[in-house]
C-alpha cells in the first residue's frame, strides 16, 4: 500500500494541467434538471416524479446526442419534449429545460477545490457537451478562471466521440495532462481508448462500464485536490 501511495503522489506532481467535464462534475445538472421538470409541469398544471425524470433523461439524452450535430439548447429541448411525452404531458414551454440551465448551480465542494488546484499550480480546463453561451452563463457561477474550454458546439460533436479530447491535445501540446469527469461513459471510457491520463469523480458510488476501469478514482473533487496537494 505504501509503495502504491508514493506512485500516486510522484503521478500527482506531476499533472500540470486537469480538464473537466462540467455538468454532473462541476454543476450538479441532475438537480437543476429535476427543479426544472417539476416547476415546468407545475406551471402547466401536472406533477412529475423527479426520479423518473433522471431516469429517463440519460438514455434520452444519449439517444438525442448521437444523431446529427445540432446544438445543445435543441438537444435539450428534444430531450425534454420526449421525457415529458413519455410522462403524459406536453409542455407549454418546449424550452424550459435550455432556459433553466443557466441557473443550474455547482457543486459544495467545486469552487473550494478549483482555487485549491489553482495554488497548488494546477492550470484548469474545460472539456463540455454544450453550447459556448450556455457555458458562458454557468461560469458566472465558477469563481475560478479555466484557461482551456473546449465546447460541442466549437468541435460539432458530443462526449463520448474522440473531438473534445483530440482538439485538447492539439491545445495541451505535451503538458502533462489529467481528465476530470463524472460520466464513465461521456469522458473515462474515451479517455482510457486515447491514452488520456484520467480521473473518475465517481459522486455516486456507480460501477465502471465495460472498458471504462479508471486509471484514477475520487468521490468528489475535494478528494481530486487533496490528492494533487499530495
Amino acid at each position: 500500500m505504501a509503495e502504491s501511495e508514493t506512485m500516486h503522489e510522484v503521478e500527482a506532481l506531476k499533472v500540470e494541467i486537469i480538464t473537466f467535464d462540467c455538468y454532473g462534475t462541476l454543476i450538479d445538472w441532475e438537480k437543476g434538471i429535476t427543479e426544472a421538470f417539476v416547476s415546468a409541469a407545475a406551471a402547466d398544471g401536472r406533477s412529475v416524479d423527479a426520479g423518473k425524470v433522471l431516469e429517463l433523461y440519460s438514455k434520452t439524452e444519449r439517444a438525442v446526442e448521437a444523431d446529427s450535430y445540432r446544438t445543445y439548447s435543441e438537444v435539450l429541448s428534444e430531450t425534454s419534449l420526449k421525457i415529458a411525452r413519455e410522462l403524459g404531458w406536453t409542455p407549454s414551454n418546449p424550452s424550459f429545460l435550455a432556459e433553466s440551465l443557466p441557473r443550474w448551480q455547482p457543486f459544495p465542494d467545486t469552487n473550494d477545490a478549483l482555487h485549491r488546484l489553482l495554488e497548488a499550480g494546477v492550470r484548469l480546463g474545460i472539456l463540455s457537451n454544450i453550447d459556448d453561451a450556455l457555458l458562458e452563463e454557468t461560469r458566472k457561477h465558477l469563481s475560478a478562471p479555466f484557461e482551456l474550454i473546449i465546447t460541442a458546439q466549437q468541435v460539432q460533436s458530443y462526449k463520448p466521440a474522440e473531438g473534445h479530447f483530440l482538439e485538447a491535445r492539439r491545445q495541451i501540446g505535451d503538458a502533462r495532462w489529467l481528465h476530470a469527469a463524472q460520466s464513465n461513459f461521456h469522458d473515462i471510457i474515451p479517455t482510457l481508448a486515447l491514452g488520456i491520463s484520467n480521473a473518475w469523480i465517481n459522486r455516486k458510488g456507480e460501477r465502471a462500464l465495460p472498458g471504462g476501469e479508471p486509471d484514477h478514482e475520487f468521490r468528489d473533487l475535494s478528494e481530486l485536490a487533496a490528492w494533487v496537494e499530495g
